[in-house]
């Protein structure tokens, strides 16, 4: 596991409570989207962005995915500009996700009418410690919430809802298309496996925060509060907020035509 945001999904098959029938990998979600594109993984978690780039590619699985109902919290510019000050800027992005970058774009350019030129970095907290505005996820995201004054740190998920009225989805679950065709049980079994391993986590969130404790140290609480605020059930609520993004990344000509985002159903209820 690459970040502390999928642990509620995930700690159960560490903890040896739910048994995955495959192959789990973890990685940065830019490599695992690149991997599901290729063929080389057969379902999983992949960015809101790719799913939206290449629906037709993937069949969108139901009940999981990560998003927020406000803030984020792991998904973060950092600039001594405002946003909406930003027009012709150089902004520094993570190459480790294309939902965020994308939905600082579709913020800057539909919410505040500006056009940025997003430059990819290495390291993009060393870039906004230099004074460059800079977005970043995942675990940079939060060490630089602590780091950089309140003033400077704009959450996107919170941006997103203050705009739309809708919830953020950064992530959902999908199988390829031939698998799910061929292979339906198998996409199945698996995917009771991760709403099981949900349930665990959610009646063991003591232990998950353990696991997250021992995997990035935190100040005391800080789980708690960070858990708390992300959505992993990708229930009605969640569906409009990837229609909502689905259609500004349309308004934006990032992607070529609307995609379904309602998830197929598989009988995956117990």
């Amino acid at each position: 596991m690459r970040y502390v945001n999928d642990l509620p999904i995930y700690a159960a098959f560490d903890a040896g409570a739910v048994e995955y029938p495959g192959t789990l990998i973890a990685d940065v979600p830019a490599r695992l989207n690149a991997m599901m594109r290729a063929g080389e993984l057969d379902m999983g978690p992949v960015s809101a962005f790719e799913y939206a780039l290449d629906a037709q590619r993937y069949v969108l699985l139901p009940d999981l995915c990560i998003g927020a109902r406000d803030e984020i919290v792991s998904v973060l510019l950092v600039s001594q500009t405002p946003p909406a000050l930003l027009h012709g800027a150089k902004i520094a992005t993570t190459k480790e996700s294309a939902s965020g970058r994308n939905l600082l774009r579709v913020l800057l350019e539909r919410r505040y009418g500006v056009q940025a030129e997003f430059v990819e970095a290495d390291d993009p907290i060393a870039c906004a410690r230099a004074g460059q505005p800079a977005m970043m996820i995942g675990d940079a995201a939060i060490d630089a919430a602590f780091e950089f004054p309140s003033e400077l740190v704009y959450d996107l998920g919170a941006l997103w809802r203050d705009w739309t009225g809708e919830q953020s989805v950064t992530a959902v679950w999908v199988a390829r298309r031939e698998i799910f065709e061929t292979r339906r049980d198998e996409v199945r079994a698996c995917l009771h496996a991760l709403t099981d391993a949900y349930s665990w986590g959610r009646a063991n969130r003591e232990a998950v925060i353990a696991m997250a404790q021992n995997m990035k140290p935190r100040p005391p609480g800080f789980y708690e509060i960070y858990y708390g605020k992300l959505n992993f059930t990708f229930h009605s609520a969640a569906q409009r907020g990837l229609a909502a993004y689905c259609r500004e990344l349309y308004a934006i000509g990032a992607i070529e035509s609307i995609p379904p985002f309602v998830p197929e159903v598989i009988g995956v209820a117990h």
